[in-house]
């Protein structure tokens, strides 16, 4: 609907620079808002306002030609001019029942096919092989994983990348502790059963044995080298730990499967290629034994450029190289339109100096997007880095196990009588999506407080007051004994609160697009929260089942279908299962 208001008034401007009342310079940007008081309709625009100086009008009379230059529309019953100058959009009701009545019965709710879909390659989850997956690997996996769906959703072709951490000096340490389980004639798949364990085991005896040391640090050139024997241990390595990640996004519902890893290593034969390719385009200078890209929009603080490390004085590579061998694999055989990075906020100025070192070496063109969706950490309610109760950095899997027991705890409480395995799997639901809508119901951007007792709410903006709000309108259908998707009647609206309800519904189609946008699903998930509040107040105010007539009973049948469907969808859409009972 605001694009839709945004072309009358591009219009209305158009047919005003023609009559020389607006200057023909002016390309005003048109903001379309909500208004907080319905009293002033469901739009409004303060368009005359910033356009008053430069055509030298009042801004209420150039409201009033504004609006009278706006070609009829279907969708805009009447508007009005308030105050200096703004002007207000009434929707008109018999709009909103066409729109409604499309909706429920098409699949995707009416979403406007994208016009043109993109590629777009996503990287996110990106966990380090060496250890098992924690807390801090939370937000990046389901951030990531609910904009990919979305962006699935509206039609583009998404390509999701795990570039997991599974190259690097920490291997060197790992093998050599493999090597002497080995010798010792100690199964090494039996010590890999924790690699949390395996980790610390391996760490210890890299800080209390130098020779053990040195090896190691001999062992991760030979894994560069390409040293059979390393590969394959190394490749064992990597097999169990990525049985675990892979195990755990199965529980949390993210969509990444082993096909969508391609780590670190997948680029080793590339960096090289890279350093000469920077090199011959007079990009790299040395410094202090190092090659480097200095970059002018880069600087200390006192003044001089900062460094891009491709190859440190020893030959090694870092980030910044594998990061760019990935652009340029992304851009020339995944063919990418958007390149999005959700990798946390401390990582913000190495990928702004990799993004500008990959533009200027050509390994990505102009016309691609690169864009790096940062987060906040997760915190504990002590307000320091979430960790456990013995100080050690939280276990994902032991996260998860934890919530799915208090939520089970929680639903046994509310149901006493119901059978154990359905106490079981409603458990596993409400806890893992507890879980994930708390954190994704945060603004990627900022920090966000870990907290079981929130989170597990059935009051305000939670996981489990959105899925208990869908099994609500489920049992209305259940008592009608019909099918949520078998009404055929007509919308009509004429309740002030159908008329809220249908507004809100509508305008699914607009939050999809700003997820899309903006990678920010907490715009998805307020939309969710605020449809399901809206129901609530429907529910209260407008009888379904005890309706005046037949006809009231199918339009109110079908709002509360409608409504379903777009939570169900919009929870998918998180990654989130609904239920059909709680």
């Amino acid at each position: 609907m605001k694009a839709h208001i945004q072309q009358l008034l591009e219009q209305a401007i158009v047919c005003l620079i023609k009559q020389k009342i607006i200057p023909a310079d002016i390309q005003p940007r048109i903001n379309i808002d909500r208004t907080k008081d319905k009293s002033h309709g469901d739009y409004a625009n303060n368009l005359a306002l910033m356009l008053a100086k430069p055509a030298k009008q009042n801004p209420r009379h150039l409201a009033e030609l504004i609006v009278a230059n706006m070609p009829e529309s279907e969708l805009v019953i009447k508007m009005e001019i308030a105050g200096p100058g703004f002007i207000n959009f009434f929707i008109n009701p018999n709009f909103l029942e066409k729109q409604i009545d499309s909706a429920y019965s098409n699949e995707k709710l009416n979403l406007s096919a994208e016009a043109n879909p993109q590629t777009i390659v996503i990287d996110y989850s990106s966990p380090n092989l060496a250890k098992e997956m924690h807390v801090g690997h939370l937000r990046s996996s389901i951030i990531g994983d609910a904009v990919a769906r979305t962006l699935e959703f509206q039609g583009n072709k998404v390509i999701r990348q795990n570039h997991v951490g599974d190259w690097g000096t920490q291997f060197g340490m790992l093998l050599a502790y493999m090597e002497e389980l080995r010798a010792k004639g100690q199964p090494i798949e039996n010590n890999l059963a924790n690699l949390e364990v395996f980790y610390r085991a391996a760490k210890a005896r890299f800080d209390e044995s130098e020779d053990f040391a040195t090896r190691a640090r001999h062992l991760v050139v030979e894994l560069q080298g390409g040293n059979k024997e390393c590969l394959k241990l190394w490749a064992q390595f990597n097999e169990t730990s990525l049985s675990h990640c892979q195990e755990t996004y199965q529980r949390l519902g993210v969509s990444l499967t082993r096909a969508d890893v391609r780590g670190e290593s997948s680029y080793n034969d590339q960096l090289a290629v890279i350093v000469a390719d920077l090199d011959k385009q007079g990009l790299l200078q040395e410094s202090q034994g190092a090659k480097c890209v200095f970059l002018d929009n880069f600087k200390n603080k006192e003044g001089d450029p900062l460094p891009v490390i491709i190859q440190k004085k020893d030959g090694g590579f870092l980030y910044a190289t594998s990061d760019l061998a990935a652009m340029r694999y992304r851009q020339n055989e995944l063919h990418a339109d958007r390149m999005l990075y959700f990798v946390d906020a401390r990582q913000g100025l190495h990928f702004q100096q990799v993004f500008e070192v990959a533009r200027s070496a050509g390994f990505v063109n102009d016309k691609t997007s690169l864009e790096h969706m940062p987060f906040g950490t997760v915190m504990g309610e002590d307000g320091r880095p979430f960790k456990t109760r013995s100080g050690s950095v939280a276990k994902l899997a032991d996260l998860l196990t934890e919530a799915e027991v208090r939520a089970y705890e929680l639903v046994k409480e509310k149901n006493k009588e119901m059978p154990e395995q359905e106490l079981r799997h409603i458990a596993s639901v409400v806890g893992i999506s507890s879980v994930k809508y708390a954190d994704l119901s945060k603004n990627r951007s900022s920090d966000y407080t870990f907290s079981f007792d929130s989170m597990l709410s059935f009051e305000g903006n939670t996981a489990p007051y959105l899925l208990y709000a869908y099994t609500r309108v489920v049992s209305i259908f259940n008592k009608a004994g019909i099918e949520m998707d078998s009404v055929t009647a007509a919308v009509s609206l004429s309740e002030e609160k159908e008329i809220d309800l249908a507004n809100k519904l509508i305008q699914f189609n607009e939050i999809i697009n700003q997820v899309a946008k903006q990678g920010m699903p907490h715009f998805l998930c307020s939309y969710l929260f605020e449809l399901a509040g809206l129901f609530s107040s429907f529910y209260e105010a407008c009888p379904i089942l005890i309706a005046e007539t037949e006809t009231q009973k199918q339009s109110r049948l079908k709002l509360a279908g409608l409504t379903a469907k777009t939570l169900k969808q919009g929870l998918s859409l998180l990654g989130i299962n609904t239920l059909e009972r709680m």
